[in-house]
């Protein structure tokens, strides 16, 4: 049997301000949040074995498996998925970019993939409609997911492979759509930030900029000085 990987084991960002695996900032884009702190994880490692109820699959418009996460993917979840991917686009009509669509797992650990076409990097490409289709990657799969009753997803790093979009400014969409989402949704209790074996790089970017998404910030520290007193009694002056 393949490594299993449960969510609950994986690093929540909490844990990564705990350990100062990550640390606050002066300025954060978004307002502290604690309840987000426990939902939000990282990870580095391989995408096919963590037990969530969605991966998402940073696929081709064909959605018939290439290289990189997307054939590690398909390797792992057999051939019935690209037959699943097949029944869902007939003939030559491929994914448009930045739409999502959602398959079983198969034989992989998640019960579902949800595969999504992101933007191909191009500098004479208008950089606005890339981020924007982007950004549509995160928010159709997240949507996705809650539609289809899961309570758990990971995601890679969409587009960054092959498709050649910068890691920093990918980061910072992925982190932006999740929070949005999140705020507004509380059903979705696991979102996993993957990334790939041996990309360390692509780790520190994330713990770069996860803080200014999610940031510890004061209300967190209140909150935590509220639990404290409520489970030890007054606390001494």
């Amino acid at each position: 049997m393949s490594t299993r990987i449960q969510p609950q084991s994986i690093r929540t960002v909490g844990e990564l301000f705990a350990n100062a695996a990550i640390k606050d900032v002066e300025t954060p884009i978004y307002p502290p949040k604690q309840s987000l702190l426990s939902r939000v994880h990282l990870y580095q490692g391989d995408i096919t074995e963590i037990e969530v109820d969605a991966i998402v699959n940073a696929a081709k418009s064909t959605l018939q498996g290439g290289s990189g996460v997307d054939g590690a993917i398909h390797m792992a979840a057999g051939p019935a998925l690209a037959k699943a991917c097949r029944e869902l686009y007939p003939g030559r009509h491929p994914c448009p970019t930045g739409d999502a669509k959602i398959t079983p797992g198969f034989q992989l650990p998640s019960k579902h993939v949800i595969h999504t076409v992101g933007p191909r990097w191009s500098v004479s490409s208008d950089t606005e409609t890339m981020a924007s289709q982007l950004a549509s990657c995160y928010r159709k799969s997240l949507q996705l997911a809650v539609d289809n009753n899961c309570k758990s997803i990971a995601f890679p790093l969409i587009s960054t492979g092959i498709y050649g979009y910068p890691i920093g400014e990918a980061a910072h969409v992925a982190l932006k759509e999740t929070r949005i989402f999140l705020e507004g949704n509380n059903q979705l209790d696991h979102v996993v930030f993957v990334i790939f074996t041996g990309r360390d790089g692509d780790q520190k970017i994330y713990e770069k900029f996860i803080p200014y998404y999610f940031p510890l910030g004061p209300e967190d520290i209140t909150e935590s000085v509220e639990l404290l007193s409520s489970v030890k009694g007054p606390v001494d002056e």
